[in-house]
């Protein structure tokens, strides 16, 4: 009796082993977002690529991870599901000047991998927009904290900022990263009235695309802030 229980016990373990595995070796798709930057980059930027899966089975998270021989990387929300981001962030290094840069980013379940490779440039060149997006910045949060309490972001929020698209001029472009958002601000440098200020807003843990978006339709004027139409992509 016993060695027929003891039978039964190690058919069950081989069962549960192999629907394990079979379930960890269900078939996902890996999508990278953006495929190409609006434009160049610059030594020191940070680049968040957003990666997503598609898959049949959720409940099995897919674990991100990404090399580069001439860019830092950093992983953030490394295993993920479906409908959740993870983001690989590439920061070129000093020596990457001249070059284009080569980010594979890879997907892992059980037996299963999937990767892409993103190439972009990096040119000559500093983050000299710091100081004034951090200006434009804030009547913005102001403007969040008191009229939309339901994002968190108040004027305690610590924010981290890179410099994007650094050969945009007319428009200048500026991002911005909390634990929990990110916010794409643009201005227009431009004279009065034309000189606008905007952002949009996108949830990091589980959006790929702005959720929310506002302007200052002129800084010099002291015009308030105001939602505006909501851009369809994110910017890099």
């Amino acid at each position: 009796m016993k060695r027929k229980l003891a039978g039964l016990l190690v058919t069950a373990l081989l069962l549960i082993g192999g629907c394990t595995e079979k379930e960890l070796s269900t078939p996902f798709q890996l999508t990278v977002i953006p495929q190409e930057l609006k434009g160049f980059s610059i030594s020191g930027q940070e680049i968040h690529y957003l990666v997503t899966v598609s898959e049949e089975a959720k409940t099995d998270p897919v674990t991100m991870s990404a090399t580069s021989e001439d860019a830092e990387i950093k992983v953030v929300q490394q295993n993920i599901v479906e409908g959740k981001v993870a983001e690989v962030i590439a920061v070129p290094k000093p020596a990457s000047v001249g070059k284009s840069v080569k980010v594979k980013i890879e997907g892992k379940r059980g037996s299963i991998a999937n990767s892409q490779t993103m190439t972009f440039d990096v040119i000559e060149g500093e983050d000299d927009r710091k100081d004034r997006a951090k200006e434009l910045l804030d009547p913005f949060i102001t403007y969040l904290a008191e009229t939309h309490p339901e994002y968190k972001i108040t004027k305690d929020t610590l924010w981290t900022g890179t410099m994007v698209s650094p050969q945009w001029l007319v428009v200048a472009h500026y991002l911005f990263f909390s634990d929990e958002w990110e916010i794409h601000l643009e201005w227009h440098i431009m004279i009065p009235p034309s000189d606008w200020a905007r952002i949009d807003l996108r949830h990091r843990a589980d959006q790929t695309k702005p959720s929310a978006a506002y302007e200052i339709s002129s800084v010099s004027q002291n015009a308030a802030p105001a939602p505006m139409e909501v851009p369809t992509e994110i910017w890099r």
